[in-house]
């Protein structure tokens, strides 16, 4: 093999990106040299020399196919995991480099610390059929777990080292190639002594005497263990991701098919009590999140109780998926038929954190839970660890004081207090969840800021729906890092 073929190539720099991305197109430009020798070795196919030649350059084009496989790996993000390899490591293999007849490290030596050995253990042997003559290269040896001081095989010993099922396609191989002088191109696995299993692939020819009878065979037996190990592991990791996937939008699925049973039917907007004089305009909508693909437990709710009295609540539990929206549906039932019962907010949210803190599947939720009477204009409300409702009046907006909640599930016994606040007719109410006004991970107050700062905007609103699409302009952009509910209920003259 041309001593040039591997000059004077720049050394890569660590592979990140941009430098794999050089390995591969040195390694394309290296492959497109060792082409073009491949073409001039071919010339005289009755030269011994020159059928070893082209041999080499064959074996050299497989090397560097395998390479780039490493590589379009490497940048793919898909390392040769130690957890998946269970074979021979790079120390036991070597780089390849004496198949090209140099001993120096070559210049992607540094990259199979990340993906594994990428030139494999090369050996060759001839196998003489007139005198019986063996002679193994030092490699094939090490490559056979064989002791040199044992001697090499011959070739009807071969098969007592090939795995069982392989035994039938090498006879095959060796068979064609002695009788009908067909070239040997094809991959066995061998049993070695440790009883470790390898993968060889062998390229071969007949050597022909004068009248034309196979007097010799010789073969390159490269040792391709690693190379199919990862091959293997990165198809399984491939089929993992595709069945991950798969489960992925099932769940998907089902959570979106059980929030649309939980929650209200619905979606435009809604006047409270429905059969008397208008109280409430209500609005609300769910807003799923910007970067998650799951669906999570938030809820919002409205519920026209007895005595034409009115429950708001909005909610949210921690978690995302089917075992997330189960679990919102279960408290959302609980809240519902509790405020039927009469059960004021304060006591509600005890019962509620009493009952997820004894469910099976344990979980943290944060809510307010809003009782309005139309006759007195009064709210009462209780709150677990959630964002206050934000009251709109004449153009400002303003927080209202929280009264003391912890987080439902969070402590057992927990109790919660209840506020009251008299509101006016065309004041406007908003309840959401933290997952609104949350962006990049973390609630530092400038997303309730921002949604204050709208109160002149709603102001000149005609209704809650308005009002709702508003905040969804505002809000529901990519910034979003978590899905979210909004209801916005105005108070009717």
């Amino acid at each position: 093999m041309p001593s040039h073929l591997f000059a004077d190539r720049p050394a890569p720099q660590p592979p990140g990106r941009g430098s794999v991305d050089e390995l591969i197109s040195q390694t394309r430009r290296l492959r497109g040299d060792v082409d073009a020798v491949r073409r001039d070795a071919v010339m005289d196919e009755d030269d011994p020399q020159g059928r070893w030649q082209r041999a080499l350059c064959d074996l050299a084009v497989h090397q560097l196919d395998d390479l780039g496989t490493h590589l379009g790996q490497l940048k793919e993000g898909i390392p040769a995991s130690a957890d998946l390899i269970d074979g021979p490591g790079p120390e036991e293999f070597g780089t390849g480099t004496e198949a090209f007849g140099t001993e120096e490290p070559g210049p992607y030596e540094h990259v199979a610390e990340h993906t594994g050995s990428l030139l494999s253990r090369v050996g060759s042997a001839e196998w003489n059929l007139l005198t019986d003559e063996v002679v193994w290269s030092e490699e094939l040896y090490q490559i056979f777990g064989r002791s040199a001081e044992n001697g090499p095989m011959s070739l009807d010993e071969l098969p007592s080292m090939v795995f069982a099922e392989d035994q039938g396609l090498l006879t095959a191989m060796v068979t064609d190639c002695l009788i009908d002088g067909r070239p040997i191109d094809g991959e066995f696995r061998i049993v070695c002594s440790d009883g470790r299993v390898r993968t060889l692939h062998m390229m071969g020819e007949p050597v022909l005497d004068a009248d034309g009878c196979t007097a010799s065979m010789w073969a390159v037996l490269r040792d391709v263990s690693e190379l199919r190990r990862t091959q293997r592991a990165v198809r399984e990791s491939r089929d993992t991701l595709a069945r991950r996937q798969h489960l992925d939008l099932t769940e998907r699925r089902i959570a979106m098919e059980m929030q649309e049973a939980v929650l209200p039917p619905w979606r435009g907007p809604l006047a409270l009590p429905e059969d008397g004089p208008t109280a409430l305009d209500l609005a609300g909508q769910y807003l799923p999140s910007a970067s998650s693909a799951l669906i999570g437990g938030d809820w919002f709710d409205a519920l026209e109780l007895p005595g034409d009295r009115m429950l708001l609540s909005v909610g949210d539990l921690t978690g995302h998926g089917v075992t997330a929206t189960s679990t919102m549906a279960m408290l959302l039932g609980a809240l519902r038929g509790m405020a039927v019962a009469g059960i004021r907010p304060g006591a509600l949210m005890g019962h509620l954190n009493q009952l997820l803190d004894s469910s099976a599947q344990p979980a943290l939720g944060s809510a307010v839970c809003c009782h309005y009477d139309p006759d007195s204009r009064m709210l009462s409300w209780a709150q677990a660890g959630h964002p206050a409702p934000l009251l709109f009046r004449g153009g400002t907006g303003q927080m209202l004081t929280q009264p003391d909640g912890v987080l439902l599930g969070a402590t057992t016994g927990a109790e919660y207090e209840q506020a009251e606040v008299g509101l006016l007719p065309g004041d406007l109410l908003v309840l959401h969840t933290d997952g609104l006004t949350r962006s990049a991970g973390a609630y530092d107050g400038s997303g309730a800021d921002r949604l204050l700062a709208l109160a002149p905007r709603f102001d000149a609103s005609r209704s809650a729906q308005e009002c709702v699409r508003l905040i969804v302009e505002e809000f529901g952009g990519n910034e979003r890092q978590d899905d979210a509910c909004v209801m916005v209920a105005r108070i009717s003259g």
